[in-house]
């Protein structure tokens, strides 16, 4: 079967399932909690079935000499089928995460089997003892906060220039989880991951070591509702002050790519992608330090990134430089929120990106951000806009307006 069509299969099979369900069987959730879900007869497997889109408009100018140069578009920036539940028990949950837009299937290549790219994620979670969780399969590493929050629940139209430099997204791994108590409310938890290094959907071997990532975060407070922690904007106007301080420390080893597990192969002596590629390898090490405060209706979220290599250098077996380097650097992100009313907030956005000018030929960026959300139910339904001004060094300025609409069942 060509796997191009693999979303529309998927969403066939979900379509016949709803229509052979007996209606007095089918049970209906509450608009953004799902499109149906499933629950066995002997209650030993659920599944919920989620829908999501975002459309997206956006208008470019540069900056420089007036308003020049300008470009627009309209597209559709996300668009997700999501499976989840337990099976055989509810201590064996799972998700599956398909997307089905070009933007989510992009990067096909040698190494995924030259197919597009629909899983985004797929990946069982066993809570085999305790509050000691452990997860199998392809899903976001325990990195940087941004990233691992949710595109659906986003206090702005997109994330910042730091995840987009620094993060190391998705790949296929294990992770231990576990979460313990210091008091009443001091909340500790811990996440140590092993995954093979190269990015989502790689399928043909590892091209180095394997990436090594932990991460431990604080909640000095207590947790917050509803995994707050994780979702753009004060929605639940948190009664008493929250607060969650993470640092995580990722480690790949030998990695072949320009930002560790993502960007683009190094290759070398004159190869390039198929059987016979050869590839550039060095230790790259990533570091990140952030923290979520919320407290009625505010919101702030703080993010540092940090990114070593052994030899950023890429260079041929003969010592001549390749010209591709490792992207050293580090970036940092500042972002706020305050909800004027139950359904409309304001936010701002600051974004450096300090990347070494001597390897990377880069000179340093700021981003300035300014937000507006209509939340007509949640982040389920909303409507946000922002505008931003980029100061991108020796290059051309630019001013960037965009507007979207979310919607997911």
């Amino acid at each position: 079967m060509n796997l191009s069509k693999l979303p529309f299969v998927v969403t066939l099979i979900c379509i016949s399932t709803f229509l052979s369900i007996n209606a007095q069987e089918f049970n209906a959730p509450k608009f953004g909690k799902g499109l149906f879900n499933l629950v066995g007869k002997d209650s030993t497997w659920t599944m919920k079935v989620g829908l999501r889109f975002q459309s997206l408009a956006t208008s470019q100018w540069d900056v420089n000499n007036g308003l020049s140069n300008p470009e627009s578009s309209m597209l559709i920036r996300r668009s997700r089928l999501k499976f989840d539940g337990y099976a055989f028990s509810p201590k064996l949950k799972y998700k599956v995460e398909l997307g089905l837009t070009n933007r989510d299937q992009s990067g096909a290549s040698y190494y995924t089997h030259n197919s597009s790219r629909q899983i985004l994620d797929a990946v069982l979670k066993w809570n085999f003892s305790g509050n000691f969780v452990l997860w199998f399969g392809q899903t976001k590493l325990p990195g940087n906060r941004e990233r691992v929050i949710s595109s659906a629940n986003l206090q702005q139209v997109d994330r910042s220039l730091l995840n987009s430099r620094f993060t190391i997204d998705r790949d296929m791994g294990i992770q231990l989880r576990h979460k313990f108590k210091l008091s009443e409310t001091f909340v500790v938890k811990e996440i140590f991951s092993i995954a093979q290094g190269e990015g989502r959907n790689v399928t043909r071997g590892n091209q180095g070591g394997h990436q090594f990532t932990t991460r431990v975060e604080l909640f000095p407070f207590g947790e917050f509702a509803s995994k707050g922690d994780y979702k753009g904007s004060d929605l639940k106007f948190e009664k008493n002050p929250k607060l969650s301080l993470g640092i995580a420390y990722d480690f790949n080893n030998n990695a072949s790519k320009t930002r560790s597990n993502q960007g683009a192969y190094m290759y070398i002596n004159g190869t390039s992608e198929g059987s016979g590629a050869e590839f550039y390898q060095t230790n790259i090490s990533t570091l990140f330090i952030d923290a979520m405060y919320k407290h009625k209706g505010f919101s702030f979220m703080a993010e540092y990134a940090k990114r070593n290599a052994d030899d950023p250098y890429a260079k041929n077996s003969d010592g001549t430089l390749t010209g591709d380097e490792v992207q050293v650097g580090n970036g940092l992100n500042l972002q706020t929120g305050y909800l004027l009313s139950k359904t409309v907030e304001l936010s701002g956005r600051y974004t450096n990106i300090s990347l070494d000018k001597t390897i990377t030929g880069k000179a340093a960026e700021n981003q300035y951000t300014l937000g507006l959300s209509k939340y007509i139910a949640g982040h389920s339904l909303k409507v946000q806009t922002d505008l931003s001004y980029t100061d991108i060094g020796l290059k051309t300025n630019q001013l960037l307006y965009r507007l979207q609409v979310d919607i997911h069942f």
